[in-house]
């Protein structure tokens, strides 16, 4: 499997169907608050099993930090990685921007998974698209090319 950087249009779709699937069909959480007005302005990840896509993700800058979004793996290929794979390039990705911070809105089930990855929780529960939430933070040390020495 390997992630991707979405650059056309069939890549963004992909994304978008991967996140319809996941919170649209099975999460019933309404199209309209799913796809939003960050889109355009948005990073979007793909994750590919051979050419077929298996999982998603969006990241934008947000007041200085780098907002994570949208994580979703398709059913069968959950706990085999691919949701680590997706957070891995997007961290990649963000240690090339100028932010020091990662921010995501874990649905709270997944609060474990995104601990694992370093992140900490910085606040109570809290209903997005009538799910219970937790905003999650993360320090992003940055590459070490772009370190002072």
């Amino acid at each position: 499997m390997r992630v991707i950087l979405a650059g056309t249009d069939s890549q963004l779709q992909d994304a978008f169907s991967i996140r319809k699937k996941v919170f649209v069909e099975e999460q019933q959480v309404p199209v309209e608050i799913e796809i939003d007005e960050h889109e355009n302005n948005s990073a979007h990840f793909v994750l590919y099993d051979g050419e077929k896509p298996a999982g998603a993700g969006r990241f934008r800058i947000l007041d200085d930090k780098g907002k994570v979004e949208r994580i979703c793996i398709l059913p069968e290929y959950r706990g085999k990685g691919a949701g680590n794979q997706i957070m891995a390039e997007i961290e990649e990705y963000a240690k090339k921007l100028p932010v020091e911070e990662l921010v995501l809105n874990s649905q709270s089930y997944a609060v474990p998974f995104y601990e694992k990855l370093g992140y900490i929780v910085v606040s109570e529960e809290f209903l997005d698209a009538g799910i219970p939430h937790r905003k999650m933070i993360k320090k992003l040390e940055q590459e070490m090319s772009k370190r002072p020495v």
